[in-house]
């Protein structure tokens, strides 16, 4: 029975080999096309990313020799730079902060930024603010209110910069009351950088108001209002 049964398994054995063999045979191709697709499509991905790198490393250095040169040299080299997506981006954002090019040329560029819908939302929001703050009394007062509130709602990277602009479009009004009252509550906005509510409670003191303390950040609720003590005469 023992050799019976050992002739058994060597026949089973055999059958099974040929028959994995015959499937090898059959759709090992499969095989050799998935191991294919995966060396070839990591392959593709590092060409990619070693492409955009000597896309940048030349944007870069064309960028710094441009901002090297001065007067007319530096925006003709400015306005030549080439480059796509955050670069036209970044190209348009150095041409608006060339001092030494004309005002229309730079208020052009972040005109251009803003209405351009590829380039990535930050850089459109900052050259909506640059933009505000560049034209200054040149460009209407509502004008002005209107692209700041575009960028004062929640999620947007310059909010509180938008909401620190329009109070101060209220001074510029002769508001002084709705002033006080966005400067206050911008002081107690958790979102507002420290350097920011310093500089907002200068204001709040110039205009003769309250500067309040930070909110609690444990309850989100304002602490009471600190007292500005009048100066002595």
């Amino acid at each position: 029975m023992s050799n019976t049964d050992s002739f058994v398994d060597e026949v089973t054995d055999e059958v099974r080999r040929d028959r994995l063999f015959a499937a090898f045979r059959k759709y090992g191709w499969i095989g050799v096309l998935l191991v294919a697709g995966i060396v070839g499509g990591a392959a593709y991905n590092e060409w990619q990313k070693s492409t955009a790198a000597a896309r940048a490393q030349v944007f870069g250095d064309a960028a710094r020799a441009a901002l090297e040169k001065s007067g007319p040299e530096r925006a003709a080299a400015l306005t030549a730079l080439r480059g796509d997506g955050d670069q036209k981006a970044i190209q348009d954002l150095l041409l608006a902060a060339n001092t030494e090019s004309d005002k229309a040329t730079s208020l052009a560029a972040l005109d251009r930024l803003a209405a351009d819908k590829t380039a990535p939302q930050v850089y459109r929001d900052l050259a909506v603010l640059r933009r505000v703050a560049q034209a200054g009394a040149e460009q209407p007062l509502a004008d002005r209110r209107a692209a700041l509130q575009s960028l004062a709602v929640p999620g947007r990277a310059f909010r509180t910069l938008a909401e620190e602009q329009l109070a101060y479009l209220l001074i510029e009004e002769g508001d002084k009351d709705a002033a006080l009252k966005a400067l206050t509550e911008l002081v107690q906005d958790q979102e507002a950088p420290r350097g920011m509510r310093q500089r907002l409670g200068l204001v709040i003191v110039a205009l003769g108001g309250v500067v309040p303390e930070p909110a609690n950040p444990a309850s989100g609720t304002p602490a009471p209002a600190a007292t500005v003590p009048a100066s002595g005469g």
